[in-house]
């Protein structure tokens, strides 16, 4: 499952991970799943769990769940940042990655969704001088 993506294309959707993370204390992961034949929400609650992104210490991590070949993506926030998103952020988000992903343009499409998690959460979850990296930055493959 991980060929979906070349290695240049897995460093360039983890730099942006990285460099997202140096703004806030927020934490945002990207998991690939090759089908998804249920809601595609709840199969992104159960990877959210599955990669203990409630364990957070203000409990504002940020998932962007993608099931390649189901073509069905969502993005789920926890507590902590949905209390402060406006109620259509995360439709927004959807809709501009979906802009990229109709032009086949998968990893500008997570690139820019990661980046805008990114910069929503430093408004919110600015970055501390003791911040610690509660969440592995790279994309995580597999399949429930």
């Amino acid at each position: 499952m991980k060929n979906y993506f070349s290695e240049g294309d897995k460093t360039k959707i983890i730099d942006a991970i990285q460099v997202a993370e140096l703004k806030t204390s927020g934490e945002i992961r990207v998991h690939i799943d090759k089908t998804c034949n249920e809601d595609v929400l709840d199969r992104a609650a159960w990877w959210f769990k599955k990669l203990n992104m409630h364990k957070t210490a203000e409990r504002n991590g940020v998932l962007i769940y993608i099931a390649m070949e189901s073509k069905k993506f969502a993005i789920l926030g926890d507590s902590g940042i949905n209390a402060v998103v406006p109620k259509d952020f995360w439709e927004e988000v959807k809709e501009e990655m979906l802009s990229f992903f109709k032009r086949n343009e998968f990893v500008f499409g997570i690139v820019h969704g990661v980046s805008r998690v990114g910069d929503y959460l430093k408004q919110h979850f600015p970055y501390k001088k003791d911040d610690v990296n509660e969440l592995p930055d790279d994309i995580s493959f597999g399949i429930k």
